[in-house]
Formats: C-alpha cells, sequence, structure tokens
C-alpha cells in the first residue's frame, strides 16, 4: 500500500503541534491525523507534554490576529488542551500575571508585538516565553527586540526565539490563503494607490509563498504570464528562494522528512507554483454554484471554517423567532470530508443515509443490552457486562457522529431556505448556459420581480453574461441594463470598473464546453425525494413549511456537468501539455518560467508601477523574465500549487479539485499505470465570497471610475 501523501494541512497542523510542544518532536502522534477515528468524525487524542516528573506542562498561548486566525482554522479548543494549552488570549487583550506558567507567543514580528512581548517579560506575567514568530523576523527588528530586552534585563526569562513560517491559512486540506484582507484586487488595480503600499503587499504575498514552500517541504518552479503583478510575485519569490539557499547556513528545504511525490530529484518531482492575476478570469468570482462548499461559502458566509446559521426557537410556531447557532466545519467532521465538494442533492442523500446508518446500529446496541434507548444505557439495565461494556465503548462515537448529522441537517435547513428565497437554482441554472442567452432574455431576467428577493443575484448574473458574450453591448443597451438593475435595487457602482476591464479579460478567458452530455436523469436528485418521504418532520414543519416540494421539482430537471474554468484550463496545459487544448497551450505558451535552483531560469525585477501599467493594459518597457524553452513548456507536473493575486473563489478550487480527481486514473498523461496521482494546492490572497467581491472591491474601483 502506498504511504499516505500529506496534504498542506497535515504539514502545517504538525509544524503547530510542534510548537505546542515547546518545540520538540511530538510523541507517539505520527499520522494521527488519519487514525480510523478521524473518518467516523472523532478528534485525533494527542498527548499532553509530560516533564521530566511525568506531570503535565501546562502553558498560556498567545496570539495576534493572523496567529489566532491560523489557529483556529485547524485546531478547536479540545485539541489545545490535549496539548496543555489552558488559556488562549489576545496579545492585545489585558492579561493578567500567571507566574508560574510558561507563555507560548505565535505572532507577527512587528515593532507593536515586540514591544508588548518585552512589557510581558518586564512585568513578570509568566515564567519563561516561547517566542514563536509567523514569518521570518528582519534583522533590524531582531536588533531592537534585542537592545530592549538587554534595557530591561529579562533575556533569562526567554527560553526560545523561533521563525515558523505559518503566515497562511488553511481552509481545507489543500486550500490556503494569505488572509490579507479584502483589497488586494483594488489595490493592484486602483491608480490611486501608492507605490509603496503595493510594493508592501507583494513583499507580504510573497513572504506567504516562502512559507507555503517551506511547509511543503520542496523548491517549486514558477510559471506566470508575463507583465502585471504576477511576474511581480513570481520574480521576487525566485530571488527569496535563491538567496534563501545561497546564504542560509541552514537550508530549511534540505532536511525536510516528507519527499516530493516522485524520488527522483529531476524539475517534473518537483511542485510547479502557477501564479495568476485575478483579472484572467472574473466569473467564478461571481457565479452560482451547486456544490455543497460554495453554497455554504456564498449563502452561509462561511468564513475561517466557521459559519452562523439561524435556527427557529419553535420550528412549529416560526413567529418566536429564531436563534443562532455557530458551526465549524474541518477535516476532522467526516461528513464536510466527505461531501464539500459534492452537488447539494447528494449530500442530502447522503445526510439521509448516514441518519438511516445511526438509527440502524443505535437499535442494535439497545436490542444487545435490553435498553429502550441509548439514554438508558447510563442507567442500570439488565444487560450481560460484554455487551454493556461494547454499548460503552461506541456511546461516544455515535453520540458525536449524531452531533455532526444534527449539525449539517442544520445547516442544509438553512440553505434550501436560502435557495428558496434567492431562487439559486434557476441563476445556476441559467449561468449554466450563458452564453446562450440574448439579450432580451437578460433584459427579462433583470426586470422579473419574481427572480428571488436578493438584487445582488442579477447583478452577478448580468456581469457574467456581459463578461462572456462575444459581441459589444451598444450604450443604449446598457443603459437599459443599468435602468433594470437600479430599479431591482442593485448598486451597479461595479459595473463602471467592469466595462473597463472587459477587453482585458476578454483575451485571457476560456469559454469552457462540458466535458460530459448534460444528463436529465433524476438519479442525482433521489437524494431530495428521498428526504422528503422519510425526513419531511424535520423539513417540513420548518421553516420551509409547504415550499419545499416546490423546491425540489424545480432543481429536478437539471445535473452538474464538467465544466472546467479558465484557471483550469491554464493548469491543465501546464500539469499535462499532452492532453491540454491547443488553445489552453497557446495561451500559456509565453508564460515565463522561473527555476530557483538553476542559474539561468531567472528574470528582472519591475517595479511596481511598471507591473500595475502592464496589468491595466499599458505599455511597458522593462525587461521580462526567463522565457520558457519547447523542453520546459512541455514538461508534465504531478503536484501543483496554483495561486490567485487579487483573491480567490470557492467555486474554483471545487473546479480543480474536480479536475485533478477526473483525470488522476494513472498519473500525468502518457505516465506509466500506477504512477503518483495529480494534485492541486489551491491559495489565494483572500478568500472571497461574490458579496465581498462585487460590493466591496469591484464597486470601489467603479467609484474610482
Amino acid at each position: 500500500m502506498a504511504p499516505h501523501q500529506q496534504s498542506l494541512r497535515d504539514r502545517q497542523v504538525a509544524s503547530i503541534e510542534k510548537i505546542l510542544n515547546l518545540n520538540g518532536a511530538p510523541p507517539n502522534v505520527s499520522d494521527s491525523h488519519h487514525d480510523p477515528s478521524a473518518a467516523n468524525g472523532l478528534i485525533p487524542q494527542a498527548s499532553p507534554i509530560l516533564n521530566p516528573d511525568g506531570d503535565p506542562i501546562w502553558k498560556v498561548l498567545v496570539f495576534d490576529d493572523l496567529g489566532r486566525d491560523v489557529i483556529s482554522s485547524v485546531l478547536r479548543v479540545n485539541d489545545l488542551r490535549g496539548w496543555g494549552v489552558t488559556i488562549h488570549l489576545h496579545i492585545n487583550s489585558q492579561r493578567h500575571q500567571i507566574p508560574d506558567v510558561p507563555v507560548l507567543y505565535l505572532v507577527e514580528p512587528t515593532a507593536a508585538n515586540l514591544q508588548l512581548i518585552t512589557s510581558d517579560l518586564s512585568k513578570g506575567l509568566y515564567s519563561e516565553a516561547y517566542i514563536n514568530f509567523l514569518y521570518s523576523i528582519s534583522r533590524p527588528l531582531m536588533e531592537d527586540f534585542a537592545a530592549q530586552i538587554a534595557a530591561t534585563g529579562t533575556s533569562e526569562n526567554i527560553a526560545q526565539v523561533f521563525d515558523q513560517y505559518l503566515n497562511f491559512v488553511v481552509g481545507e486540506p489543500d486550500l490556503f490563503s494569505l488572509a490579507m484582507g479584502r483589497e488586494t484586487y483594488w489595490a493592484f488595480n486602483s491608480a490611486k494607490i501608492e507605490d509603496a503600499a503595493v510594493e508592501s503587499i507583494i513583499e507580504r504575498t510573497v513572504t506567504g509563498l516562502f512559507s507555503v514552500a517551506v511547509t511543503m517541504g520542496s523548491i517549486p518552479i514558477i510559471r506566470c504570464p508575463k507583465s502585471g503583478a504576477a511576474e511581480m510575485i513570481a520574480a521576487k519569490l525566485d530571488r527569496k528562494l535563491r538567496d534563501h539557499m545561497l546564504n542560509s547556513k541552514d537550508n530549511l528545504f534540505s532536511n525536510q522528512g516528507q519527499k516530493p511525490s516522485s524520488a527522483v530529484t529531476t524539475s517534473s518531482s518537483r511542485p510547479v507554483l502557477i501564479i495568476l492575476d485575478r483579472n484572467i478570469d472574473l466569473v467564478p468570482m461571481l457565479s452560482h454554484s451547486w456544490t455543497y462548499q460554495s453554497l455554504v461559502h456564498d449563502v452561509l458566509k462561511m468564513r475561517l471554517n466557521r459559519i452562523t446559521v439561524e435556527t427557529p426557537l419553535d420550528e412549529a410556531n416560526p413567529s418566536k423567532g429564531v436563534t443562532k447557532k455557530s458551526y465549524d466545519l474541518n477535516s476532522n467532521d467526516f461528513f464536510w470530508s466527505r461531501n464539500a465538494g459534492v452537488p447539494f442533492p447528494q449530500v442530502a442523500e447522503d445526510i439521509d443515509a448516514e441518519l438511516t446508518r445511526y438509527r440502524d446500529n443505535a437499535t442494535e446496541i439497545t436490542r444487545k443490552t435490553g435498553a429502550s434507548s441509548l439514554e438508558d444505557l447510563q442507567n442500570d439495565t439488565p444487560s450481560s457486562a460484554q455487551h454493556l461494556k461494547a454499548a460503552i465503548t461506541l456511546l461516544p462515537e455515535l453520540r458525536e457522529r449524531k452531533a455532526t448529522l444534527d449539525m449539517h441537517m442544520n445547516i442544509a435547513t438553512a440553505l434550501l431556505k436560502g435557495i428558496k428565497e434567492r431562487q439559486l437554482d434557476n441563476y445556476y441554472q441559467i449561468e449554466e448556459s450563458i452564453t446562450k442567452q440574448s439579450k432580451a432574455q437578460i433584459l427579462e431576467l433583470l426586470k422579473d420581480e419574481a427572480k428571488g428577493r436578493e438584487p445582488l443575484d442579477k447583478l452577478r448574473l448580468f456581469i457574467i453574461w456581459f463578461l462572456s458574450c462575444e459581441q459589444d453591448v451598444p450604450r443604449t443597451d446598457m443603459e437599459r441594463f443599468e435602468e433594470a438593475l437600479t430599479t431591482a435595487g442593485a448598486d451597479i457602482a461595479a459595473l463602471a470598473y467592469v466595462k473597463k476591464v472587459r477587453e482585458l479579460t476578454r483575451m485571457t478567458m476560456m469559454t469552457s464546453a462540458p466535458t460530459q452530455p448534460i444528463q436529465t436523469t433524476n438519479e442525482i436528485f433521489r437524494g431530495f425525494s428521498s428526504i422528503s418521504n422519510r425526513l419531511t418532520d424535520r423539513f417540513k414543519d420548518g421553516a420551509l413549511g409547504a415550499n419545499f416540494e416546490n423546491l425540489i421539482s424545480g432543481v429536478k430537471n437539471f445535473l452538474p456537468v464538467n465544466k472546467d474554468f479558465t484557471i483550469t484550463k491554464i493548469t491543465e496545459s501546464i500539469m499535462d501539455p499532452a492532453s491540454a487544448s491547443s488553445s489552453a497551450i497557446a495561451k500559456t505558451e509565453s508564460y515565463l518560467y522561473f527555476d530557483p535552483k538553476s542559474a539561468n531560469a531567472r528574470g528582472t525585477m519591475p517595479t511596481p508601477s511598471q507591473g500595475r501599467y502592464q496589468q491595466q493594459g499599458m505599455a511597458g518597457s522593462y525587461g521580462q523574465g526567463t522565457n520558457a524553452s519547447f523542453g520546459q513548456r512541455r514538461q508534465g507536473f504531478s503536484e501543483a500549487i496554483v495561486f490567485i493575486v487579487g483573491g480567490g473563489s470557492m467555486d474554483e478550487f471545487s473546479n480543480l479539485m474536480d479536475w485533478a480527481k477526473r483525470t488522476s486514473g494513472g498519473g500525468v498523461s502518457g505516465g506509466a499505470v500506477g504512477a503518483s496521482k495529480r494534485r492541486i494546492v489551491y491559495g489565494s490572497t483572500e478568500l472571497l465570497n461574490a458579496e465581498d467581491f462585487v460590493m466591496g472591491e469591484l464597486a470601489r474601483l467603479g467609484r474610482e471610475n
């Protein structure tokens, strides 16, 4: 059996656990994240760290905003407790003295954070400090910190100082963002931002990608289009990797426990890092999706794997109001791990199947023990000791599984309510054939008051159509569209910028024909009918009421099809050029090639202003990076990191994962049977939903124009 290939999340969790273990090797937790119990929804059990006397070493964890986001996306409070963390606090919060307990800091190396750490040490808040910076501290800041420590005479209180290279947030096993906020797309496309601010964003992006490469344990080959932010970031990252290998005494890439996917040290055995500008394709940032993960991100505004769902206080009487419940969705959740990327109707079917399995298991246990229900097992029952012992052993797993299914029932109910109110199934169906829609059909839809209650959905659909249609839209027609959108209640500020950027995106977008015929069978949707028949009380007595059947009937006429986005086609042309379409190959033929291990494959460094002019379609005169040779253009890769500058989309991530799964039967095209499967890690400066992107970034740029 082939060894399990660690995901980016596995590696980040291992690094965090090492920090929690005071930067020592965690005891006996090898491959703990792939324990069979995790597949049943249980949290892998970690061992608390023991001192020489065998007693637990309890500690305080102090983090800043980024440190909190990094930890909270992959670990829960129970996980922290397992590693001896009794209290976790924000570095800017009011903290009281706990003199007998060591403190772990996980913070960015900023002047403000260093001053707060120095203040803690001088006040003697904790016994000793283990300082972990999320990325490498600069020499001037380190010297200033050392001067502060010397001035306060607190050097004896510092046990460790480490650079950890963890300044990225992992949402799914192979999904990350640099958590850079909701302004990066605006910053790279605005004419009103100063070069110094753009340079700071680029530097932060390069630092984050360097940390991702360190965590993955291999130096990637870098590919990117000419000009724009992508080239600036690629050139700087190439130089940073080169400088590290040449000048560092301890090479971070030389002592990694995990090897690349192939043991052969050739360029094809290393991952390829594909850096792309968001303007290559805006459609995934706007589209309505039909997968569970994308719907949760769009409808329920998921952030850092946490969502808040409103549920009625009394399902029989919705007028009594609602209560809010927050849920965490991560890879420890067996149901989420299995269903995040599948169409929503299949999720409904799987909920039904899992509830049936739970009920059968519970019935079997109670039958053997003689109890009338699981709750009775806590009382004295006249059952055999052997059966009772087995039941008590299975009880925690069953209860956790039931809690997970109840959570997903609540989420599914909230999603169904959102689908019904906003008619998201109709929008998704129209967008599947958006290029076939005429101007008259689009205008009629915008004017139709019955098409959902959310004006933003109409604006999103119109922008997708506007970016996708081959013909130019006359000014008179555009005025009619804008009037219809305004009447519907939409804020059309974003359109001013979309008109400007349309010509650029039309040169880079690739229309996607389905890779399979559109199916009309209802097989995949039997989950909804099954839910309707067998779980009617839970859904029909809730907020949806009698409209549940109407909603189901409205989504039975179509099936999701395999349709690759532009980013997916670009990725295919670089990872598997032998199978890629000629149009995709033509788009990436001129992509630059950087190999930090090579003395030749490197380029010159553009200035921020030059790169921005190029991205906006203006002429530039700076030197180009290295063009790929024919052999470099045609080499295949089994592993890729796809990074989007200016914001990522959950829909785009799902599309890439589907392509990788669909084409990984025997490794890269033309490879031998049994070759390693294709793997893609997707990342962005920030993961945004459509509302944040349209109303935040596009609207802001539109007002500037």
